[in-house]
C-alpha cells in the first residue's frame, strides 16, 4: 500500500532523475556511500517514520506536554520515537565520519527526515534542532566542548536547543538583555529570560543543551556586542557522566495552535533556584570568540530555516496525499452534462473544481519539495567542492535561496494544507480527519525562524545587493542554462522557458529600478510583495527542471509532473505580473498609513 506520508516515487524522481544525488558518491567526502545505502536510508526513515511517529501524531496533539512545577510530562510515545530514532544513528547521519557521524549528503538525509516530519512534525521538532545543534558545536566548539557535548548528542544521550529571543526583544536580536559575566576559571554566568524556545525542557534525554545569545559586559552595542554559549541543563560530570543542575529554569510552557506535542518554554537562567558550585548565575561556555554569536547562530539558523521550509514540504505534502485519496473514494454528486438522478454518483476527483484543488496541491507541494532538496544538493557542493571557486559559487546560490526555501513553502504548503480542508468538505473541519490538525500545525512555518517579512527584508535588503549582486547573477546563471535547455526542445516546454525569461528578465529589471531608486524606503516596505513574486519565479524555475527531467518519458507519473508543471505556468506564474508593476511603481500605500486610520 502506498505511504499517505510522502510519494516515494516522488523522492526518486527528485533526487536520482533530476539532482542525480548518485553521482555525489565520486566526490570524496561521500565515496563510501552509493545509491544502496542512499536507499536503505530512505526506506529505514520511512519505515521508523510509519511505526515511531506516525502512531502518535494525533495522541501529541490531543495531549500537549504538562508542567506540574517541577517536572514536564511527554506521552510516552514520544519517547520511543526519540529512542528508535537515536537508535538507528539517524541523529548522525550527514555529519563527518570524525565525529562518528555517516557522512550522507545532506539532500538524502533531508529527503530522509521530511518522512518524519510528515508524520508527526512536534516529536520530529526535537531532533532536528539536536541536529542543528550538533552541527554548530562541529564547526565552532572546542575539542573539550565536541567530547562533552556534541558526542552526547550524536549518541541520542543529550538534545539541543538555541534560544535566541526575548519578551521584550522578539526577532530584534540587537535588543536583548541576556548578559554573560566572565569568571576566573574561563566560564561565564549567565543572567536573563528567553522566550518561545522549542524543546528547552523535558525528560527525553540525560541533558538538555542550549546554545544562548547573550551580551559580555563592555562589549559593542547591538548585534556586533552578542556572543554564544553552551548552557547545559546539567553540568558536565565526570567522564561524561551528568553533574550538577544548572541556574536554568523552566518559568512555564507556551500553549501553541499546533505543533503542541514539543514543549515551548519561557527560560529564566541564573535567577538563584539552583547555584552551581554554591555561586549565582547559570554556567555558560563561550563558543568561538567573544561578540561573534550571531555569526554563528546563523549557521544553525539557516539551517534551521531549510528545515522550517522541508517541514512545511512535508506536512503540505501529507495533507495533499490524503486529500487525494479521499477524493478517489468519496462519492458525491454527477458530471455536469449527467441529466439522470438515478445514476450513480461519481467520486469527486471527477468534478474539475476538486481536480484544481487538487492540481495545486501537488504543483505547490511538489515544487517546494524539489527546491529544498535543490538548496540540500548546493549544501553537499559545499562541503565537497573540490576548489574554492566551486565552494564560493554554492555558497552565494545557496544564500540568495535561503530566504525563499523557507519562506515559500511556509506559504504555498499551508495553502495545500487549506486546500486538503476544502477537498474534505465538512470532514475536513472535524478532528476526525487528519487534515485540520495538518493545517494547525503548518501555521507555525510562516512565523518561527524569522516571519515571512523578515526573510524579504533579509532577501530584498540584503541577499539581493551582497557582493555587488553576485547572488541575482548566480541565480539569473542557473536559470538560464534551464532556460536554453528547454528552449533547445521546442513545443510546450519551450514556451514555459520563454515564459520564464520573460517573467525573471522582468524581475530583475524591477530589482534595478527599486534600488536605483533613491527611495530605499518604499523599496522595502513592499519586501514582502517582493519575496512573494521572487520564489514563485524560483519554483517556476524549479518546476521547469522536473517537466525536463521527464521529457520524453512516459507513463502516468510523468505525465502527472507535465501536468503540475503546466499548472504552475499557466495559474501560479502570472500572479507575479501585477506584483512585479506593484514593485516597480514605488507604492507608499502602507507607508503612509496613519495609526489613527486603522
Amino acid at each position: 500500500m502506498k505511504s499517505l506520508l510522502l510519494s516515494r516515487r516522488d523522492l526518486d524522481f527528485l533526487l536520482y532523475e533530476w539532482l542525480r544525488v548518485d553521482e555525489l558518491t565520486s566526490r570524496d567526502r561521500f565515496a563510501d556511500h552509493s545509491r544502496e545505502t542512499f536507499d536503505a536510508v530512505l526506506e529505514l526513515s520511512e519505515q521508523l517514520a510509519t511505526r515511531y511517529f506516525a502512531n502518535h501524531n494525533k495522541l501529541n496533539d490531543a495531549n500537549e506536554p504538562t508542567f506540574d512545577g517541577e517536572k514536564v510530562t511527554l506521552i510516552p510515545e514520544v519517547k520511543q520515537a526519540w529512542d528508535a530514532f537515536a537508535q538507528a544513528d539517524l541523529l548522525a547521519m550527514s555529519m563527518p565520519q570524525r565525529f562518528g557521524g555517516a557522512q550522507l549528503p545532506v539532500t538524502v538525509a533531508q529527503a530522509a527526515t521530511a518522512w518524519f516530519f510528515a508524520a508527526n512534525v512536534a516529536t520530529t521538532g526535537y531532533i532536528m534542532l539536536t541536529a542543528a545543534n550538533a552541527n554548530l558545536l562541529s564547526r565552532f566548539g572546542t575539542d573539550e566542548q565536541i567530547e562533552a557535548f556534541l558526542k552526547p548528542m550524536l549518541a541520542g544521550r543529550f538534545s539541543g536547543t538555541m534560544a535566541l529571543s526575548e519578551t521584550q526583544a522578539g526577532s530584534s536580536l540587537a535588543d536583548i538583555l541576556t548578559r554573560a559575566e566572565p569568571q576566573d576559571d574561563g566560564t561565564y554566568r549567565l543572567f536573563g529570560s528567553k522566550m518561545w524556545i522549542s524543546a528547552a525542557e523535558h525528560e527525553l534525554t540525560d541533558n538538555i543543551v542550549n546554545l544562548v545569545l547573550a551580551k559580555i559586559p563592555g562589549g559593542p552595542p547591538g548585534t556586533k556586542g552578542i556572543s554564544l554559549f553552551i548552557v547545559p541543563k546539567y553540568l558536565p560530570g565526570a567522564d561524561g557522566a551528568v553533574g550538577e543542575r544548572n541556574d536554568v529554569v523552566l518559568a512555564g510552557l507556551n500553549h501553541k495552535m499546533g505543533q503542541r506535542g514539543i514543549t515551548n518554554t519561557v527560560l529564566n537562567f541564573g535567577e538563584g533556584v539552583h547555584t552551581p558550585g554554591g555561586k549565582p548565575g547559570a554556567v555558560g561556555y563561550l563558543v568561538g570568540e567573544p561578540h561573534r554569536g550571531l555569526s554563528y547562530m546563523f549557521t544553525m539558523m539557516n539551517e534551521a530555516r531549510l528545515g522550517v521550509g522541508m517541514s512545511a514540504v512535508a506536512l503540505g505534502y501529507t495533507g495533499y496525499l490524503k486529500a487525494l485519496q479521499y477524493a478517489r473514494e468519496r462519492p458525491q454528486g454527477r458530471p455536469i452534462t449527467a441529466k439522470d438522478p438515478t445514476t450513480p454518483q461519481v467520486p469527486i476527483i471527477e468534478h474539475a473544481d476538486v481536480k484544481r484543488m487538487l492540481l495545486a496541491q501537488k504543483a505547490y507541494v511538489e515544487g517546494g519539495l524539489g527546491l529544498l532538496l535543490y538548496c540540500s544538493r548546493l549544501v553537499d557542493v559545499q562541503e565537497s567542492a573540490g576548489s574554492a571557486e566551486e565552494r564560493d559559487a554554492a555558497t552565494v546560490l545557496l544564500d540568495m535561496l535561503t530566504p525563499v526555501g523557507k519562506s515559500w513553502p511556509a506559504q504555498w504548503c499551508l495553502a495545500a494544507n487549506d486546500l486538503a480542508i476544502q477537498v474534505h468538505g465538512g470532514y475536513g473541519y472535524t478532528r476526525e480527519y487528519d487534515v485540520e490538525q495538518h493545517y494547525r500545525d503548518n501555521r507555525l512555518n510562516p512565523i518561527h525562524e524569522g516571519t515571512h517579512g523578515i526573510q524579504s527584508l533579509d532577501l530584498l535588503g540584503r541577499k539581493v545587493p551582497a557582493r555587488g549582486g553576485a547572488g541575482m547573477a548566480a541565480l539569473g546563471a542557473e536559470i538560464g542554462r534551464t532556460i536554453a535547455d528547454a528552449a533547445a526542445l521546442g513545443g510546450e516546454i519551450a514556451s514555459q522557458a520563454a515564459q520564464l525569461d520573460a517573467t525573471w528578465q522582468r524581475l530583475v529589471a524591477v530589482t534595478g529600478e527599486m534600488f536605483t531608486s533613491g527611495d530605499l524606503e518604499a523599496a522595502m516596505a513592499n519586501s514582502a510583495v517582493y519575496l512573494e513574486a521572487f520564489g514563485h519565479i524560483v519554483v517556476a524555475w524549479i518546476w521547469l527542471q522536473q517537466a525536463l527531467a521527464a521529457h520524453g518519458r512516459d507513463g502516468d507519473f510523468y505525465d502527472g509532473k507535465r501536468q503540475a508543471a503546466r499548472y504552475f505556468f499557466r495559474y501560479e506564474l502570472p500572479r507575479t505580473g501585477p506584483q512585479l508593476d506593484l514593485l516597480a511603481s514605488l507604492d507608499r500605500t502602507t507607508l503612509e498609513m496613519r495609526d489613527g486610520w486603522f
